[in-house]
């Protein structure tokens, strides 16, 4: 699937100097990804820096196409109305001045004819298909403020969505109603939330942890079935590689053992010099270069089982 979004190699760091990202990568193509991971993963800041609004320490960060995202809703302006909110006033003041005869050739030239049907498909599909287009934004309640924040993506219209927490501000038909946008949604959607249901219709979960993002196929049900069995296998590594270290080093320490037995035997047999000088001198060499060898041995065997108890427990 092509790629609209790819972090490659991205590292970010909070001002206070706390790391959130290290060697990040990542891409997103035209399905719905939920993002989730611990509160402070960074996630918003995921988002951002895929929206341009924050640049990374190190890598890079292309996109292809429209990215739309859901602002945090904010008082509206004095004289706001609810087309202002959905973003059609201007098109909308257009189509008027032409009715009328009084546009110019540039309003020709940037005319939406379909316009008015698309704000009104939009808003039926968010819940607020009773409203007049001309309501003042400050009659509006914060849940229906919020859908109509929604119902201005869905105008727009934009190649890919970016959503952090949708349905924080909304009542349970609001939620269904987000849900059901997102599922009849055609493009892209990237959608930041602890809202299991909604997470449950995405096409696959991307958690977000200190050691990067990590992709799982189909919704949350799967993601925390996936994750479950990942755990336990994770567990289990780890077990293993305790228990590799642990023979890795009582192997070596019998090694030791049994090299000592022998050194002990050469110097009795050197201390009752019943034997050639010339015999007992190599051998002597020979228990040297043993010894040597034997560590060198030890040291790789030792760092190989470590290396991997590390990983395994950074796994974990």
């Amino acid at each position: 699937m092509p790629s609209l979004v790819t972090l490659d190699r991205v590292a970010f760091s909070t001002p206070d100097g706390r790391v959130l990202f290290e060697d990040l990568t990542l891409a997103l193509g035209a399905e719905k990804t939920g993002l989730v991971g611990r509160n402070g993963a960074g996630k918003t800041t995921l988002a951002r820096l895929i929206l341009g609004e924050l640049a990374p320490a190190a890598g890079t960060v292309s996109a292809e196409g429209r990215i739309a995202t859901l602002r945090q809703q904010h008082a509206p302006p004095p004289g706001a109305r609810l087309k202002d909110l959905i973003g059609v006033a201007e098109g909308l003041d257009r189509l008027a001045r032409l009715e009328r005869g009084e546009g110019a050739a540039a309003d020709l030239e940037a005319v939406d004819w379909s316009l008015p049907q698309r704000a009104a498909e939009a808003l039926a599909e968010m819940g607020l298909g009773g409203l007049d287009l001309e309501t003042p934004a400050d009659a509006l309640s914060g849940g229906q403020a919020t859908r109509a924040a929604l119902a201005a993506l869905l105008v727009a219209g934009p190649d890919m969505l970016v959503l952090d927490e949708p349905t924080n501000n909304l009542d349970a038909e609001g939620r269904a109603l987000v849900a059901a946008m997102l599922h009849r949604w055609p493009g892209a959607a990237l959608v930041i939330s602890h809202d299991r249901a909604l997470l449950t219709r995405m096409d696959r979960i991307v958690e977000l942890t200190g050691m990067g993002a990590k992709a799982y196929g189909g919704g949350y049900d799967h993601y925390a079935a996936q994750k479950a069995a990942a755990e336990a296998a994770a567990e289990r590594r780890l077990q293993r590689a305790e228990a590799d270290l642990a023979r890795t080093e009582g192997s070596i320490q019998a090694e030791r053992e049994r090299k000592a037995r022998r050194d002990a035997a050469g110097r009795r047999s050197r201390a009752r010099d019943d034997m050639p000088k010339l015999w007992l001198d190599a051998q002597k060499e020979r228990a040297g270069s043993t010894s040597h060898r034997l560590s060198r041995a030890a040291d790789r065997r030792r760092s190989v089982a470590a290396a991997e108890l590390g990983s395994a427990r950074a796994e974990v």
